[in-house]
C-alpha cells in the first residue's frame, strides 16, 4: 500500500511538503521537510487520508487505535472513528524524553486487537516508544500505519508496517550539509526564518 500518488499531491496542495533548508529535531539538516500539522489541521483531508487505512484494516477487527502525541492523537482517534473502535494515546512519562505509557485512565482488554498509527516515519522512535508501552499490556498488536514513510523504508518494527506514502528524504549532519555550504538559511520548522 505504499506511495499513492494522490496523497502526495493532497500534501502538496495542502502545503505540508515543504522545500528549502530546515533543522530537524534530530539535528540534520534537510531540502525538504513535511509539516504534518498543515495536513492535520484539515479535518476533511485527515479523514480521507485514514479512510485509506480503514479500507486496509477493515477486516482485521481492530479493537482500538493507538497513537503517540501529537500528531499521532489526531490520526487515532478519526481511525478508530472509521473503524468503529476505541483509540488510546501514548503520551510522554513525566520528566522523560524516551518512554511513553498510557495515562488518564487508559484501559485495554486482554487480548484487544491494536493498531499503532502515526504521522512521519523518520526514525521509529515515537512508534517504537508506543509499542513499547503496549508491551505492558495483554494485547495483541496487529500493525503499524504511517501517513509519511520518510525513512524510505529503511525502519523496521516486529509489527507489520503500512505507509501511505514512502519517501527517501535525504538529510545531512550540519558539517556535511550541503545547503549550508550553498548559504541557504536554516529554518527550523515551527519557528520564523532565522529563530
Amino acid at each position: 500500500m505504499d506511495v499513492d500518488a494522490g496523497i502526495v499531491q493532497t500534501l502538496h496542495d495542502s502545503g505540508a511538503l515543504k522545500e528549502g533548508h530546515f533543522l530537524l529535531s534530530s539535528g540534520r539538516h534537510s531540502g525538504r521537510y513535511i509539516e504534518k500539522f498543515d495536513l492535520l489541521r484539515r479535518p476533511a483531508l485527515t479523514s480521507e487520508a485514514c479512510a485509506l487505512f480503514t479500507r486496509r484494516f477493515r477486516a482485521e477487527r481492530i479493537d482500538v487505535v493507538a497513537g503517540p502525541t501529537t500528531g499521532g492523537i489526531i490520526l487515532a482517534f478519526e481511525l478508530a472513528r472509521q473503524l468503529g473502535a476505541d483509540a488510546a494515546y501514548a503520551e510522554r512519562k513525566s520528566g522523560s524524553q524516551s518512554d511513553r505509557e498510557f495515562k488518564r485512565g487508559t484501559t485495554f482488554r486482554t487480548g484487544a486487537r491494536v493498531l499503532v498509527v502515526d504521522d512521519i516515519l523518520t526514525t521509529g522512535g515515537s512508534v517504537r516508544e508506543t509499542l513499547d508501552a503496549l508491551a505492558g499490556h495483554a494485547v495483541e498488536t496487529i500493525g503499524v500505519a504511517i501517513l509519511v514513510d520518510r525513512s524510505g523504508g529503511a525502519v523496521r518494527f516486529e509489527a507489520p508496517l503500512t505507509s501511505l506514502v514512502t519517501m527517501d528524504i535525504e538529510t545531512w549532519e550540519p558539517a556535511s550539509c550541503p545547503l549550508c555550504d550553498a548559504g541557504m538559511l536554516l529554518v527550523k520548522p515551527g519557528t520564523t526564518p532565522g529563530s
